[in-house]
């Protein structure tokens, strides 16, 4: 896995599954015993430290759910309740196409679609930059700088104000990457 793999992975999965599930214990160990920063690619040392101080998931559930879950949720996750946002069924068609495994939750969630960069890194055909542009092009950058802005507004919790500022950074780090290979090629 390679250092965009990683940043995804990380980012997808602190936002796309509840801080409480047990899938990502290992990754709040890493976080709480500031063992993250070693792995990180990118300069956000200060970022990372600031996660490291407020990763308890017990007292992030609230915040989660608040921001994130329900009809009522402060700051929708997915890109089709977004002005900018294209339609599920369109993105779901998108990674479809591009041989991803998808189940039946939403496939538009913020947190699915870096899991989506991750994965269409790790599979690393001979397109993968082309499918990563397209990705980062038409289903992430139109929505979400709004939906991160709106994650730091409302956000209760230091957590999640310091996600979102380090995910924006680090989506901009990538955006750039991506063009700097397409450019090359």
């Amino acid at each position: 896995m390679n250092e965009f793999s990683i940043l995804c992975r990380v980012i997808g999965s602190l936002f796309n599954r509840q801080p409480q599930d047990p899938l990502l214990v290992p990754l709040f160990t890493l976080l709480r015993e500031g063992k993250l920063s070693a792995q990180w690619p990118l300069e956000q040392d200060e970022l990372l430290q600031r996660l490291q101080q407020n990763s308890d998931p017990q007292a992030l559930a609230a915040d989660y759910n608040a921001l994130f879950v329900g009809p009522d949720c402060s700051v929708p996750p997915y890109a089709s309740q977004w002005p900018e946002g294209k339609p599920e069924p369109e993105v779901r068609a998108f990674l479809a196409s591009r041989g991803m495994p998808l189940g039946d939750a939403p496939a538009d969630h913020f947190g699915v679609l870096m899991l989506a960069a991750s994965w269409l890194e790790d599979q690393s055909a001979e397109d993968e930059s082309a499918a990563q542009c397209a990705l980062f092009d038409s289903y992430l950058l139109p929505w979400c700088g709004a939906f991160l802005g709106k994650v730091e507004a409302h956000a209760t919790t230091a957590f999640y104000r310091t996600l979102a500022m380090l995910s924006r950074e680090a989506i901009q780090a990538m955006w750039d990457e991506l063009n700097e290979e397409a450019g090359d090629a």
